[in-house]
């Protein structure tokens, strides 16, 4: 087998060569016309004129094999003990079954669904369900509060909501009927019914003329045919923070998505059909869409659903249960679970490594896998460790050491290693020319994006190309900063936007400030994202309260915490919220979010020469430094103005 700088030089080369091969791993009910289509370009699509079903390669495919029998979907629910295996047969039936419910309905090709469910096989059901139909999903972490909600449903604007009666977490149990009624009380684009699915921990009264029960619904359907649509239609749109608060739509397209996660989840995380993956994260996210769910079952492997944490279900030994229990193959979780782990079981006293003997890989990806946890991970479970990097946007992994394409990378700590074969990887100065290794600068991928990559955002080509392409003409601007090294490995940075990433989350600093700035007492408000040592990055909210305020700043600031949990959801993980007397800005009225962040992460900084008034920076410093922040050793590297 060719190497992966070979295999990456030739997708590069000879794209459409690589991924014509590449897409005789997907059934196509009509062949591609071509590979790609650049006449609209920098609008690519991928295997124009071809039909597909998803829903078909990842269930009807198998069961036609006579592989009906084997685990499909495993749910393991540390928060109700509950464990129940699905094989391909029983996956299929109740899929075709759901998605015959949804059609009677009035669900049909080119629909929108939204998702909004806990971490429940019924969840799984219903994503495969509107695939079958030619629907298309879109699935909203049930973490988010009302008001997340009703932005993406007024965007999506779907037929049909699909929710469930409670979520649980430890310790207590959330129940999602009244957000979903506060969501659809806010919302403008109000869905036609909402299908309820009822869990034990807490029924949910319905609502007549409104609300259906899911199980009752799904016991009289009957079975559903798939729908074959062009390679081109979307599958799914996935919201994703944007800079400005409002979500951005991230279309998936049904062809390209197919080929892509088939073949990255043979050659880069080195499975094989009838293997067991787990992607230990959430549905709402990127990761659950594309390894928890699509990419598994395309392959033919068994996937497993958790829902529990990493430490407190009940204690830091929870994930190598799940490994040792269903023989997991390959983990792929976010750096933060392992911190986690690390902080409860330092020695790894909870592992056992004979019970793992079939773990083979620790993949981690979400934000930057810092060296210490990588090394510790390696070594408590006697596995190769595997950092790599991508994006909501890309779908699956820019960069890694691709364990199916042999020999493997060396892994070096602190990079997710090589280009993936496929991305154009680029370092670019400011002003978009190519920077030597070793140079830092934006991470740009060179167009056209391989297949299963985003093709634009929902509604919204024009703001496809401002977020993405308008900076770097002719490449796709990841937001990141880093560099490549003399061996061609990539380095992330960090990001250049102020979207953050808190544990592999995603999130809008400008959605949380204006939270902040909707409370009657703040006159303005920055929130920047400072470096945490367990996941990576966590807010942080400034304020300047309104002149004659009287109340205690401490009892404000409590409440402005209270309100980002409330109108985002926990997920913030805004805790802190510090009062200013002002915000250090440009002279054009910018907020020094940049600066404020390096001062607060012990970072060299140096007051911008746009600088209005130097002495608010000061008076900010003073601030972070009494609240813990800004902790440089003595000042040193700190050079202000």
């Amino acid at each position: 087998m060719a190497s992966q700088e070979q295999q990456h030089a030739r997708s590069l080369a000879e794209p459409d060569a690589f991924w014509g091969e590449a897409a005789s791993a997907v059934t196509w009910f009509r062949p591609f016309a071509r590979v790609r289509d650049e006449s609209r370009a920098p609008f690519v699509r991928w295997f124009p004129g071809g039909l597909v079903n998803t829903c078909h390669d990842a269930l009807d495919r198998h069961v036609a094999a006579g592989r009906g029998a084997q685990p499909a979907l495993i749910w393991d629910s540390a928060m109700t003990g509950a464990v129940r295996t699905l094989g391909y047969a029983e996956l299929l039936d109740e899929t075709a079954r759901f998605a015959g419910a949804l059609a009677s309905l009035g669900v049909a090709r080119g629909d929108r669904v939204l998702i909004y469910m806990p971490m429940v096989p019924e969840a799984v059901v219903a994503m495969l369900a509107c695939a079958r139909l030619g629907a298309i999903h879109s699935v909203v972490f049930g973490g988010f509060a009302s008001r997340e909600l009703a932005t993406r449903i007024d965007d999506a604007k779907p037929k049909l909501l699909l929710t469930a009666s409670c979520g649980l977490e430890p310790g207590r149990t959330i129940a999602y009927g009244p957000l979903v009624d506060e969501a659809l009380a806010i919302a403008r684009a109000k869905p036609e019914r909402v299908v309820v699915l009822q869990r034990p921990e807490l029924e949910q009264p319905l609502r007549p003329g409104r609300d259906l029960d899911w199980r009752e619904l799904a016991a009289g359907a009957s079975p559903a045919d798939c729908v074959p649509v062009e390679a081109t239609d979307p599958l799914y749109v996935l919201y994703t923070s944007g800079t400005t608060g409002r979500p951005k739509g991230v279309v998936r397209d049904a062809g390209g998505h197919a080929v892509a996660l088939t073949w990255s989840l043979r050659h880069v995380y080195g499975m094989r059909p009838g293997e067991t993956f787990w992607a230990a994260s959430d549905i709402g996210w990127v990761v659950g869409h594309s390894y928890i769910v699509y990419a598994p079952l395309l392959l033919g492997c068994t996937t497993i659903l958790y829902e529990g944490k990493p430490v407190g279900t009940p204690d830091a030994g929870a994930f190598w249960r799940v490994c040792a229990r269903h023989g997991v193959d390959a983990l792929f979780t976010a750096p933060t679970a392992i911190r986690a782990i690390k902080r409860e079981d330092p020695e790894g006293r909870l592992v056992d490594r004979a019970a793992l003997a079939r773990l083979r890989t620790l993949f981690l990806a979400g934000e930057r896998a810092d060296p210490d946890t990588v090394e510790w991970a390696g070594r408590i479970l006697g596995v190769p460790v595997v950092d790599h990097w991508w994006q909501t946007e890309t779908g699956w992994p820019i960069a890694a050491s691709c364990r199916g394409l042999e020999p493997p990378l060396p892994v070096k700590p602190g990079s997710p290693g090589k280009p993936v074969p496929g991305y154009d990887v680029r370092i670019l100065d400011d002003d978009g020319r190519e920077v030597p290794p070793g140079t830092s600068g934006h991470i740009a991928l060179r167009l056209p994006l391989p297949p299963g990559c985003l093709p634009t955002l929902w509604q919204d080509d024009e703001g496809f190309v401002r977020a993405y392409l308008a900076r770097f003409p002719g490449h796709y601007a990841t937001g990141d900063g880093g560099h490549l090294d003399a061996d061609g490995y990539l380095w992330v940075m960090g990001r250049t936007d102020d979207v953050i990433n808190v544990a592999g989350h995603r999130l809008s600093t400008g959605a949380m400030e204006e939270v902040l700035a909707r409370h009657p007492d703040v006159a303005e408000c920055a929130v920047i994202g400072v470096a945490d040592a367990l996941k990576g990055q966590v807010p942080l909210g400034l304020v300047v309260l309104k002149a004659g305020v009287a109340r205690a700043p401490d009892e404000v600031a409590r409440e402005l915490v209270e309100r980002v949990r409330r109108e985002i959801g926990p997920v913030a993980s805004l805790k802190q919220v510090l009062v200013v007397a002002r915000l250090p800005k440009t002279r054009s009225g910018k907020v020094l979010r940049s600066t404020m962040r390096r001062i607060a992460d012990a970072e060299p900084w140096s007051a911008p020469p746009t600088i209005d008034d130097p002495a608010a920076l000061e008076e900010v410093e003073a601030a972070l430094r009494a609240a813990g922040y800004a902790r440089a050793a003595s000042g040193a590297g700190v050079t202000p103005a």
